[in-house]
């Protein structure tokens, strides 16, 4: 019991550390590294400072191996997607709930997704 106190000790000021860390997009980074984003197709979503994209594939097959390649990498970076898949549409939507808008995490996320989307690009 006296080792899990002190492990979680040792964690939660760690957790503390990483959630108040990431903030949101200044002025500066939403017209350098937003603003590409928005001419390739991503748009600002009403209501909540989000970024989403409506990607289109042949078929499920396709759309579903899109998903698969993002997941990976979104797991790897601890930050997830909001996503909805029918058929062969996928409509992302990213925003960082740790600082509650758009962060560095939503714009990489958001550039795999492009990048990841080209090899079926029709």
């Amino acid at each position: 019991m006296t080792v899990l106190l002190g492990l979680r000790r040792a964690i939660v000021p760690l957790y503390r550390v990483h959630s108040f860390s990431m903030s949101t997009l200044t002025d500066a980074q939403r017209q350098n590294l937003l603003q590409p984003l928005l001419s390739a197709g991503w748009s600002k979503t009403d209501g909540r400072d989000a970024i989403k994209k409506v990607f289109q594939f042949k078929d499920f097959n396709e759309a579903f191996g899109f998903m698969t390649r993002v997941a990976l990498k979104a797991d790897k970076m601890d930050h997830h997607p909001e996503w909805f898949n029918v058929y062969n549409r996928v409509e992302v939507t990213l925003s960082t709930h740790d600082c509650q808008g758009l962060s560095t995490r939503d714009i990489d996320l958001a550039q795999f997704c492009d990048q990841s989307a080209k090899p079926f690009s029709h």
